[in-house]
């Protein structure tokens, strides 16, 4: 086990904040926080689903971030808004287009218009690599970064955290109905960004919450690419105790049973140290680690889970 199994896994809320400046101190040398976020709009228009815009973003001061933003068709007023990360998979030439047109393993509508049927607005970008911004390979990005005192893993968390930032800015965003959400890498991306950031209300990841010691012990590490990989992370930090940064604030997983990234030991440790944690914060409702017998992908059942649980904290 992590030598940081000796942290006390119910903590105040002054501790809490104390390992969540921790846990970001850990993702390498990282921009400048207080640069504002620029944003240049690309193009709009309405789909038959929803309204669209693309987006250029300037979110760390070294490389643009293009992204889309959608919102219900004909929306007033300020609506419930999810930050969607996209997924991994070797998809490098995707990205964000996960976020308009699916991937095979996820459920369908693509959730561009499923959160628009539920009446939220959303954003998605091209993270690190990925979709616009695929000019470099991850490993050389990864390389370059640590040769320079970065962590890839951090400047990728960091322009998720500068997106709710971006968020935070839209007139038609009500900041105090934020959610994340992702499948694989991106349920990766929704913990940490919800553990890191507690304007983030909802947290919803499919098919990633994997328990550090679980993986090591499978002999796993290659089953995940380089990116994910944070220097000490592991004598600081067990993937439980990151997580339990978001209590009590809602938070459903989803995993599959046959899916190698996600070992059921650990599922089985981070679920009872969880459940401790929102237990102790007297909102053991707001926590749920759903299980379905498939491997790496989110299951219609799922789908209607997620639904539900965006409805019920988030609408």
């Amino acid at each position: 086990m992590s030598a940081a199994a000796d942290v006390p896994r119910v903590l105040t809320p002054a501790q809490r904040n104390q390992r969540r400046s921790e846990l970001y101190s850990l993702m390498g040398d990282l921009p400048a926080w207080n640069r504002p976020v620029g944003v240049e709009v690309r193009s709009r228009e309405e789909t038959p689903h929803y309204s669209l815009e693309r987006l250029v973003l300037d979110l760390n001061g070294e490389e643009p971030v293009p992204a889309v933003f959608t919102k219900p068709k004909g929306a007033a007023g300020r609506l419930p808004t999810v930050l969607f990360n996209h997924s991994h998979g070797g998809g490098y030439n995707i990205g964000k287009k996960e976020y308009l047109e699916g991937r095979s393993y996820l459920s369908t509508p693509p959730y561009a218009e499923e959160l628009a049927r539920l009446g939220y607005a959303g954003l998605c970008f091209d993270t690190w690599a990925f979709g616009e911004r695929a000019t470099r390979k991850e490993s050389e990005i990864f390389k370059d970064m640590l040769w320079k005192g970065q962590v890839m893993w951090g400047m990728m968390v960091f322009d998720s955290l500068r997106a709710i930032e971006y968020l935070l800015t839209r007139p038609d965003v009500d900041t105090s109905r934020l959610g994340t959400l992702g499948i694989s890498m991106g349920s990766t991306m929704a913990w940490w960004v919800a553990a890191l950031d507690e304007r983030v209300k909802v947290c919803v990841d499919i098919c990633c919450l994997t328990d550090f010691d679980a993986l090591v012990a499978d002999r796993g590490l290659d089953r995940h690419g380089v990116y994910y990989y944070v220097p000490s992370l592991r004598k600081h930090f067990t993937t439980a105790q990151i997580n339990a940064l978001i209590a009590p604030r809602a938070h459903l997983a989803l995993a599959g049973l046959k899916d190698g990234l996600t070992p059921v030991e650990g599922l089985d440790r981070i679920e009872r140290e969880l459940d401790e944690v929102y237990a102790a914060a007297g909102k053991a409702e707001n926590w749920k680690l759903l299980r379905y017998d498939v491997g790496h992908q989110e299951t219609p059942e799922g789908r209607v889970a997620i639904r539900e649980f965006l409805k019920k904290h988030l609408s």
